[in-house]
């Protein structure tokens, strides 16, 4: 595994800029090799700033957006309509805007579906199985202040998920407590990873989670590698105070 790449920026308006702009770089170099890329988003405060800035610059780019699949790391089991929901957020600020098809975004079920959160989490799964690419070419994860990566939360089962794609989370430190996640074996398929993180908040976290040593149990951002071979390139986009225990 290389070591990843770990780039400060003043504050998360500067992450934005910068992780959007890489993003419609890496979009518009696979769209010229014909490939359709298929990117993983994240939800979060920070992960807002990012949609927001590709959202003002997204329909000016390259990028052809009818040819671009998103997909979620995680999601709350909520009704589709809530403003908690990390697609409904994505939705308004970034993807409505630029154009993307909608039968190329793919939410986890929300509780309108009429599905228990186990069979939100198996349908999800069975989605990405049948329509990923097999690796994305982006995948955006925040870190929490205790660690967790996506809903996976330090001690908790859903670490231990083995084969399955998704997860159902019923307990989440974090409201809301029923959740939707990929695993690590599903969120270390990509080409690229990057890690996005801003407050002084978040400054332990990401020490532990870039440490020579420490457990996947108590960080599960160290759980997150990307592909098994070393063909993954890791991006820390941080600012100086989600940097400043490195």
């Amino acid at each position: 595994m290389h070591e990843p790449d770990i780039e400060v920026h003043d504050d998360a308006a500067r992450i934005a800029t910068a992780v959007a702009g890489e993003l419609l770089r890496r979009l518009e170099a696979a769209q010229a090799r014909g490939e359709v890329p298929q990117v993983g988003l994240t939800g979060g405060s920070i992960a807002v700033k990012i949609h927001e800035e590709l959202g003002r610059r997204g329909a000016d780019s390259d990028v052809d957006w009818s040819r671009v699949v998103f997909w979620w790391g995680d999601e709350r089991y909520v009704a589709a309509d809530s403003d908690d929901r990390n697609a409904r957020s994505a939705r308004a600020a970034f993807l409505d805007r630029v154009g993307v098809d909608p039968a190329h975004v793919h939410e986890a079920p929300a509780t309108d579906s009429g599905q228990s959160l186990e069979e939100a989490a198996s349908a999800y799964g069975r989605e990405l199985r049948e329509h990923g690419a097999g690796a994305f070419e982006v995948l955006m994860l925040g870190i929490g202040p205790d660690g967790h990566v996506a809903s996976l939360f330090p001690g908790h089962a859903a670490l231990a998920a083995g084969d399955a794609v998704a997860v159902a989370v019923p307990d989440s430190p974090k409201p809301p407590p029923e959740r939707v996640s990929l695993t690590f074996g599903a969120l270390n398929r990509t080409h690229a990873l990057w890690f996005v993180a801003s407050g002084d908040e978040k400054a332990e976290a990401v020490a532990r989670a870039l440490a020579a040593e420490g457990s996947v149990e108590e960080t599960p951002a160290r759980g997150v590698v990307g592909l098994p071979d070393g063909g993954t390139a890791v991006t820390w986009f941080l600012d100086h105070a989600a940097a400043s225990r490195l």
